[in-house]
């Protein structure tokens, strides 16, 4: 992998106003991303709020905070590493719950090789998934 192409990103925190909501959303939508629930924190752990954390093994890279309604929403993508992860995001997430908000396809506007699909979760952040893949 190229430069270009590593993560600096070490992780994220959205807000939302219904935690279970989210991450029955989360669960589905990133499971084709190779991401699952490996945290969840309650109230009575951090003296505030309730977050659950999505990664992989044992490393939160997103992080969902039961601390209301994000205002503005976010944007925000994973990058994978086929096409076919790419059309399994966006079918899970729509079937978790999402809307459609970009159907998978390439987006040569940003690069000739650049794959991706969108969906808005149920909070309203736009949640996209990459590729740089060729192979249909």
């Amino acid at each position: 992998m190229t430069d270009e192409l590593a993560l600096t990103i070490d992780h994220l925190t959205l807000s939302v106003a219904d935690i279970a909501k989210a991450k029955a959303f989360y669960e589905k939508a990133l499971a084709p991303a190779g991401l699952e629930l490996v945290a969840e924190l309650t109230p009575d752990i951090t003296g505030g709020a309730h977050f659950v954390a999505f990664g992989k093994g044992r490393k939160g890279n997103l992080w969902i905070a039961a601390t209301g309604q994000q205002t503005p929403t976010t944007h925000f993508c994973f990058r994978v590493g086929s096409r076919a992860a790419v059309r399994a995001f966006h079918e899970q997430a729509i079937a978790a719950g999402g809307v459609d908000n970009g159907a998978p396809g390439v987006r040569e506007m940003y690069h000739p090789e650049y794959y991706a699909a969108f969906v808005t979760d149920p909070e309203g952040h736009n949640v996209e998934c990459v590729t740089f893949d060729l192979a249909p």
